[in-house]
């Protein structure tokens, strides 16, 4: 295999089998079950990855896309070995129609390098997963961030792809305009796929304009159920708010005692409202009506962005804090999306499987759009921990889809999630797995991953 890909790629620099590399390709962060891929390529054109994708068609090899390698829920792991693909060579900007709102970026390029490069055109692109993740990956799961509540997810930003399909054959999908009634739509079919329908080799993305202003802003309640129900009432009030994070007392607890911090030991919401400076002054003076009628105990606004940033300071550091406290600690997380008139709820029911489970974790919850997160640092050789992660992580998705939500908001299915896919989609799994088996007939695009073949 190896002669035959350096064929392909003709520079011995970009395929390797050496231990070390083979290992930095086995999962990513995702802390399941590893497995080293057989070869890693790193292709530079679109060229490149049609040869190679025909190569392991012809030859019925395994093919798994790699990004930035911090995907949750195993997408990366080359269950069944095979080539990973990386991707961080093709990571150029490959046009800007600033007129049009429109960007066009191979696979590899960060979300950290696409917002560099469009500053200078006074455009941003607002998804933002946690991680400095690359718009490949991110196209691949569909992920969104705290930006969600405003600007959606991925697959409400991504207008186009360029995708080679399981037989070598390079597919356009969308275009460059917002809307199209032209067919299927077969771009938004691809986005989510993680890799198991097809390789991204060109991404379409939508952009918006850099606000004029921005305000932070951040309250402090009594309880999560406040705390959620005034993040509930901002979302019925009509106010366009960009971000809506909340984090529960432990957390911060966790924060202060890591950092040496002082910040308030309560529920606390991090707001975000953006706009021209008229529209942002008026509607975090509302938001701050909002929180006051909802029983917050302190309500804080800056504009300073120093400032602003010391405000989230505690959301930011919440999941490291907790990982960092613990010796050997990995970091774990999860996450579960449900309505937002469910949030509540589920996160006093989160809390209470951690304290159960005798197990210290942050909770942070996008609650403008019903979705939380459950991190926490784990020691992956000791099973009694993990056994009591894996049955707290069964009862807290399990409850999720019994209140009417989902067992992955943002972080995809994965390896780790098959099983509850099968239980949330029991109706529509078999209509993904005949989309896969039409697509990839030999099961060789991310084997292992979504739908049992």
């Amino acid at each position: 295999m190896y002669n035959d890909l350096l064929a392909i790629i003709g520079d011995s620099e970009r395929v390797s089998v050496n231990e070390t590399v083979l290992r930095n390709h086995s999962g990513g962060t995702s802390y399941h079950q590893k497995k080293n891929p057989d070869i890693v390529v790193f292709p530079r054109s679109e060229q490149e990855v049609v040869e190679i994708v025909k190569y392991a068609a012809n030859n019925r090899i395994p093919i798994v896309p790699f990004g930035a390698g911090s995907s949750i829920e195993g997408h990366l792991t080359p269950l069944k070995g095979g080539i990973s693909l990386d991707f961080t060579l093709m990571n150029e900007v490959i046009a800007v129609h600033p007129e049009d709102f429109v960007v066009k970026v191979q696979p590899g390029v960060t979300r950290t390098q696409l917002n560099k490069h469009l500053k200078k055109y006074g455009l941003f692109f607002p998804i933002d997963p946690g991680a400095d993740a690359t718009v490949g990956g991110m196209t691949a799961t569909n992920a969104s961030g705290t930006n969600a509540v405003r600007y959606g997810t991925m697959k409400h930003n991504v207008l186009g792809l360029k995708v080679v399909m399981a037989d070598g054959s390079l597919v356009s999908t969308g275009g460059e305009v917002v809307k199209s009634s032209a067919g299927y739509n077969l771009t938004e079919l691809m986005v989510g796929s993680e890799g198991t329908l097809g390789v991204f080799t060109e991404i379409t993305l939508k952009l918006y304009g850099i606000p004029e202003a921005t305000i932070d802003a951040k309250a402090t309640f009594e309880s999560v159920e406040a705390a959620a129900k005034a993040a509930e009432l901002v979302l019925q009030a009509g106010v366009d708010i960009g971000k809506i994070e909340l984090v529960d007392a432990h957390t911060i607890l966790a924060v202060n005692t890591y950092n040496g911090t002082e910040f308030e030991e309560t529920p606390t919401l991090f707001m975000e409202y953006s706009g021209t400076k008229e529209a942002t002054e008026h509607g975090i003076a509302l938001i701050k009506e909002l929180m006051e009628d909802s029983g917050a105990i302190t309500f804080k606004a800056e504009t300073d962005s120093l400032k602003r940033a010391q405000l989230w300071e505690a959301r930011h550091h919440a999941a490291l804090s907790i990982v960092g406290m613990k010796p050997k600690g990995q970091l774990v997380s999860t996450d579960v999306c449900v309505p937002i008139s469910e949030l509540a709820v589920s996160i006093k029911y989160g809390r209470e499987m951690l304290e159960e489970y005798k197990l210290d974790g942050a909770i942070l919850g996008h609650v403008g759009d019903g979705n939380f997160h459950v991190v926490m640092g784990l020691n992956p050789d000791d099973e009694d921990e993990m056994q009591r992660f894996y049955d707290m992580h069964d009862k807290i998705v399990q409850f999720a889809i019994s209140h009417r939500g989902t067992c992955t908001g943002e972080h995809g299915i994965g390896s780790g999630k098959m099983n509850y896919l099968k239980k949330e989609k029991a109706t529509a799994l078999p209509i993904m797995r005949a989309i896969k088996v039409a697509l990839d007939p030999d099961n060789i695009l991310n084997p292992g991953k979504i739908v049992e073949r």
